[in-house]
C-alpha cells in the first residue's frame, strides 16, 4: 500500500482519536492521545519483494501479534513490542487500504484493533477478526507519515552555479571572493573585496 511504501516513519491514529503507542516498559502497546512523542512514531520496514511491512517502535522493538489471549473467554490476543530472534510472520503486517484509512492484517487473518470502553479494555490494542458490526471500524487506522523515505539512488547533488564574473588575465592566480552570510557574491561587487593569491 502506497502509504507505507513512501514512508520512513508513521503514526497510526485509531478510530477513537488515539495513537498507537509503544509503552515505556518496552513490551506493551496501547493507545494515547499524545501523537507528538516518540512513542507514537513507528519506523517502517518494507519486506522485500512483498506488500508486507514491519513496524519498529522507538525502543527498536517490532509491533508483534502474539498468541497470548488478552482476556480469558475473549477472542482478542495481545499486541506487544518484541525483539524476535529472526524475522517471522507475526511481526509482518499487510496494509489494506480502506478509503483514506488502512487496516493492518497478519498472516492468520486477524487485524490490528484499537479497543475503547471501560478497563481493562480501555486504550488496549489487540489483534482479532471483527465479527460484530460495532467492532468493524475498530480495525481502521489513519496513517500519518512523519518522515518520507528517499531511496539513496534518487539523492543527487546539484552543482552550485558561480555568481562571479571571470577575471581577465587571471592565469596562475587563486581568487577568493567574500560573500554574504549565505555565501552569495553580488555581481556588481565581485572583485572589489577579493583576495588574490599568486603562486
Amino acid at each position: 500500500m502506497e502509504f507505507f511504501q513512501k514512508a520512513k516513519y508513521v503514526r497510526l491514529r485509531s478510530q477513537h482519536g488515539k495513537y498507537l503507542w509503544a509503552d515505556d516498559d518496552r513490551q506493551s502497546v496501547s493507545q494515547r492521545r499524545d501523537g507528538a512523542k516518540q512513542n507514537a512514531k513507528w519506523k517502517v520496514e518494507v519486506v522485500e519483494g512483498s506488500s508486507l511491512v514491519r513496524l519498529k517502535s522507538c525502543y527498536d522493538c517490532y509491533l508483534t501479534a502474539s498468541s497470548i489471549l488478552f482476556l480469558l473467554g475473549t477472542t482478542g490476543r495481545k499486541v506487544l513490542q518484541t525483539i524476535p530472534l529472526e524475522y517471522e510472520s507475526f511481526i509482518e503486517w499487510k496494509p489494506i487500504r480502506d478509503g483514506y484509512r488502512a487496516k493492518l492484517k497478519i498472516q492468520n487473518g486477524s487485524y490490528l484493533r484499537a479497543n475503547p470502553g471501560l478497563p481493562p479494555w480501555r486504550n488496549s490494542v489487540t489483534h482479532d477478526i471483527p465479527h460484530r458490526t460495532v467492532t468493524r471500524d475498530w480495525i481502521l487506522w489513519e496513517v500519518e507519515i512523519t518522515e518520507i523515505f528517499i531511496p539513496p539512488s534518487s539523492v543527487m547533488l546539484k552543482p552550485v552555479p558561480s555568481t562571479t564574473k571571470s577575471q581577465p588575465n587571471c592565469d596562475d592566480q587563486l581568487i577568493y571572493c567574500i560573500g554574504d552570510k549565505n555565501g552569495m557574491v553580488e555581481k556588481d561587487n565581485a572583485g572589489s573585496d577579493n583576495i588574490i593569491i599568486k603562486p
